[in-house]
């Protein structure tokens, strides 16, 4: 009769705690396509902003005429100061200088933090607090990094920017710059 009872009781304990189990809500169930789907709902419905990691995916993108550089932007105070300077969009007139650098004045001071750097083809950096530098050769002094142009290889650079002033675009996208980014076709300078 104890033994009777015991499996009793055992079945009962397991029926209760199986039947909780299913109304304890999962968070991992919650899919990334259910995650799409309530902002495709959202957005349907009239809601016009988009999640603050989407607002983060805002970049600045580099022009030079219609084509549009890919850069990897340094994530530090003096490139979101260049964004909120940017804004919509801003010309900045280079100048060729030393062989291997074009420089131009933004018209602003931005939040620097210089260090001794050795420079490559292809950085672009903040100097003097009010001057942006793309590099297609290289040299030393204490700079602050802005970022690196990427999809250029040494020579497209110093044909690029070593054959003369040029007039640079800085703009913020909706779109990330390597959604945006068109080929750069040298031709077409």
């Amino acid at each position: 009769m104890m033994n009777v009872k015991y499996v009793i009781c055992a079945t009962m304990i397991l029926f209760v705690f199986s039947s909780c189990a299913g109304s304890i809500p999962n968070d991992s169930a919650v899919s990334a396509s259910s995650r799409e789907e309530i902002l495709t709902a959202s957005l349907e419905n009239g809601g016009d902003r988009m999640p603050e990691k989407e607002e983060e995916k805002e970049e600045l993108i580099l022009s030079i005429g219609d084509k549009m550089i890919s850069v990897e932007w340094e994530n530090n105070e003096s490139v979101d100061a260049l964004k909120d300077l940017a804004g919509s969009g801003m010309q900045i007139n280079m100048s060729m200088y030393g062989g291997f650098e074009q420089v131009g004045s933004l018209g602003a001071s931005l939040p620097r933090n210089d260090s001794q750097t050795t420079t490559s083809p292809g950085d672009i950096v903040l100097y003097s607090g009010n001057q942006i530098v793309i590099f297609y050769g290289s040299n030393s002094w204490a700079y602050t990094r802005l970022g690196k142009i990427t999809g250029l290889n040494e020579q497209e650079l110093k044909d690029t920017f070593g054959n003369g002033d040029v007039t640079i675009g800085l703009s913020v996208g909706g779109q990330t710059a390597s959604e945006n980014v068109a080929s750069f076709d040298l031709e077409d300078r």
